[in-house]
């Protein structure tokens, strides 16, 4: 007689999946309302979704259960819970620009919205985990969607970054698998927790294929990240992507994947492997530099910043290398700061997108730095918040981002990492060079031709809300850092780093 398997629902902690399913059931909900009403509005949808996304970030701020659930695969501890709520609230602010003026094509379609709400219920499935499949099915859950989105806007640009993009990510999705059945095979285990004890206990046997699987993970996350050699697709699918959704990817998708890597590194770093730490270090080296070069040569604006964001990504890599408390703190720190001033760059870049075509006016591209010349004269105000927010994103004191710097550089030298925090203050000089480009096309650079840029009617007023909170962070960041390090530090430290 076959025994019935008894499961305790109580046992099972369903409120871990509670926060990613109230996005789950908002997207289905969203596709069964089109099923019977063709014609509704868009702002419907909207509204719909940031609902949606508001009771998810309630459901995460009042989470007050343990921290495993859902047969152990649920791991919602307080840097997942952080990293959730800046996906959530990150999510909330990009979708609100969807309520401008501008009628892009994608925002007729109730599909777009759905597509977003399962996206952002894949990235919180991965940072609420340390079991490497339901990490990877939340990986390509999320990734499937930005694709499809990227798509969407429907243009030969963005068609050809949404193939780029999937065809570098099926790579990664396969060095992924890869990395995780070499893991498999040498612990017995899918789990982040089990496979560290079990390397702990046999004093990391079989070493070369643990390597071997160690490399095929940072390819996959590298990918995701956007690190250096992994980090060819980034410019193009900026490039093609519309303003607003440039900005969503160098923010969310990345913060999803750093809990990923942290949790992994973690074991390595923990037991100071020295391969590993020569492997990240190299990269976080190269990461920080290449960019940073390559875009001090960017003619256009919006390939400059997706350069600049794959040097961030350098940045915080170094966090993971070295793996204090302090170097965590500082992750986040950093990451929050950036990603406010990151977002209202990428909006002051969709403000300024022109009615015309770009060759209309000379231009190869609608975000030409030659496009910019002269902006203090025909948009003041413009030229001064866009040149706010790029003294935030260069670390200029005193603000936003300097103060993310100045930390994680601080964890750097306290970990006697000295080399390490030269090469980050040195690229920070570089990075604000190619930063103040910008500063000087708008404020000291004049047209040379006498044609008038008319701008798309895309300023509306949720629009100017967004600029204006990420350009009154910038300037008041001084007033936040200590709260937010105190949240974050309660999140790290209950987590166990």
């Amino acid at each position: 007689m076959i025994t019935p398997i008894q499961i305790d629902i109580e046992a099972l902690n369903l409120a871990t999946i509670a926060p990613m399913s109230v996005a789950i059931i908002g997207a289905l909900i969203i596709l069964c309302i089109d099923l019977f009403s063709k014609h509704t509005d868009k702002h419907l949808y909207v509204v719909l979704t940031i609902l949606f996304l508001a009771i998810d970030l309630g459901a995460l701020i009042t989470y007050n259960a343990p921290t495993r659930g859902f047969f152990d695969l649920m791991l919602l501890d307080g840097i997942s819970i952080l990293a959730q709520i800046i996906i959530v609230v990150a999510s909330a602010l990009f979708i609100f620009l969807s309520l401008s003026k501008q009628r892009f094509h994608e925002y007729r379609y109730p599909e777009y919205f759905a597509l977003f709400l399962f996206m952002t219920a894949g990235f919180q499935f991965m940072a609420a985990s340390d079991n490497l499949i339901l990490i990877f099915v939340g990986l390509e859950t999320a990734s499937m969607s930005l694709y499809t989105m990227i798509a969407m806007h429907n243009s030969n640009k963005s068609t050809e970054a949404a193939i780029k993009y999937f065809t570098m990510g099926a790579l990664a999705a396969g060095f992924f698998a890869f990395g995780s059945m070499m893991l498999y095979y040498v612990t017995g285990s899918v789990e982040l927790s089990v496979i560290s004890q079990h390397l702990a206990s046999t004093n990391f046997d079989n070493y070369t294929v643990l390597l071997v699987g160690v490399v095929f993970m940072i390819g996959a996350l590298g990918f995701k990240l956007s690190l250096v050699p992994f980090h060819v697709w980034a410019p193009d699918v900026y490039e093609g992507s519309s303003a607003a959704m440039a900005g969503y990817i160098a923010i969310v998708p990345k913060i999803a994947t750093l809990i990923v890597a942290i949790r992994f590194f973690d074991i390595f770093v923990s037991v100071n492997d020295q391969w590993v730490h020569y492997i990240l270090y190299g990269m976080a080296v190269i990461t920080m530099t290449l960019p940073n070069l390559i875009a001090l040569v960017q003619t256009d604006v919006k390939r400059m910043l997706a350069y600049s964001s794959i040097s961030h990504a350098g940045f915080v890599l170094v966090a993971i290398m070295l793996g204090t408390t302090q170097s965590l703190e500082g992750l986040f720190l950093y990451w929050i700061l950036f990603a406010f001033v990151n977002l209202g760059a990428f909006a002051m870049l969709w403000v300024h997108r022109t009615k015309e075509s770009p060759s209309y006016y000379g231009f190869k591209s609608d975000y030409e730095f030659g496009k910019f010349a002269g902006l203090i004269h025909t948009a003041p105000l413009s030229a001064v918040l866009l040149g706010i927010l790029m003294f935030g994103l260069a670390g200029v004191p005193p603000f936003s981002v300097f103060w993310g710097k100045m930390y994680l550089v601080s964890a750097t030298v306290n970990a006697n990492e000295i080399v390490m925090a030269l090469i980050m203050v040195l690229n920070s000089a570089i990075a604000a060079f190619y930063y103040m480009k910008l500063i000087v096309f708008m404020f000291f650079k004049v047209r040379e031709d006498d044609k008038v840029l008319e701008y798309s009617e895309m300023s509306g007023t949720i629009l100017k809300v967004i600029i204006a909170i990420a350009v009154t962070f910038a300037v008041t960041a001084v007033f936040w850092v200590a709260p937010i390090l105190e949240f974050v530090n309660l999140a790290v430290t209950s987590s166990g780093f």
